[in-house]
């Protein structure tokens, strides 16, 4: 894989736009949840990264299919079905009421009702949708994409898909060890499966810069002993867990690299002190 380009990223300055990305993203997460049939760990309410945005992927609706797509290069949602129709509505920063609105209105056009509350969308506040941060942002999460691929593609065991999960608006991919959580209902799929994830946000109120961070359920005893590469940390507020700021792979010579190195060490790390 050639060096990613990791673009400077500002939390502050994407702030705005971010906010209503996530408006969109939830609703567009809504209506694949609607239809979707259930998959494991709640993968069928997540978007994944397309080459220009992001994507429901395809979701049934009967004798046709049909999938949403937050175009973030072009700024529109764009609707398609397996009878080749296409729509496409503006993001302009439009408030959670009016996007939701234009969106169910647009699959209503299409014979197309999934069943969703309305009242989580109920905010009538405009938005903002500024063109240059949504950019700068799309090229930097494809690029993260692309690695969280790579890195998946080298572990034996279950993964997960490498997706965007709209409540926290965070990229990430479960790797599962194979081994259930002692003391726990096997049938309980929310808990029962050992697991740690990797993943990568853009920043939140209780750490307002882009960072990357990787988590593990149950957190084994002395994971967080474990030596990290360097400018790697472990995180102890909010959630424990190991953290890699954003900027630091922005000047790096090999950003890829130095992401891959640290999602490695911390997963070699916790498979060895859960098998222990």
């Amino acid at each position: 894989m050639p060096n990613n380009n990791f673009l400077p990223l500002s939390y502050e300055a994407l702030l705005p736009s971010l906010k209503s990305l996530q408006n969109y993203a939830k609703l567009t997460g809504k209506v694949r949840r609607a239809l979707t049939p259930r998959q494991k760990h709640w993968s069928h309410i997540s978007l994944r990264a397309a080459a220009t945005g992001l994507t429901t992927g395809p979701i049934p609706a009967g004798p046709v299919t049909f999938e949403l797509l937050l175009d973030l290069t072009g700024h529109q949602l764009v609707i398609t079905t397996s009878r080749g129709e296409h729509i496409s509505r503006p993001l302009r920063g439009q408030s959670a009421a009016t996007f939701c609105e234009e969106t169910l209105a647009a699959l209503a056009g299409l014979g197309l009702t999934p069943d969703i509350d309305r009242t989580l969308f109920a905010d009538i506040t405009p938005g903002a949708y500024d063109v240059a941060q949504v950019e700068n942002y799309w090229q930097a999460l494809s690029q993260i994409d692309a690695v969280l691929k790579q890195f998946k593609g080298e572990l034996r065991q279950e993964t997960g898909d490498v997706q965007l999960w709209p409540h926290h608006f965070d990229l990430a991919v479960l790797w599962f060890s194979g081994r259930l959580v002692p003391d726990v209902d096997p049938a309980d799929e929310e808990n029962a499966d050992e697991q740690m994830n990797f993943g990568f946000a853009p920043g939140d109120a209780a750490l307002p810069q882009p960072y990357f961070y990787i988590t593990a359920y149950p957190t084994p005893a002395g994971l967080t002993d474990t030596v990290l590469p360097p400018e790697a940390t472990w995180h102890t507020e909010a959630f424990t867990g190991a953290l890699l700021l954003y900027e630091t792979l922005v000047d790096a010579d090999d950003p890829a690299e130095k992401l891959l190195t640290f999602l490695r060490s911390v997963q070699q790390a916790g498979a060895r002190l859960m098998s222990s």
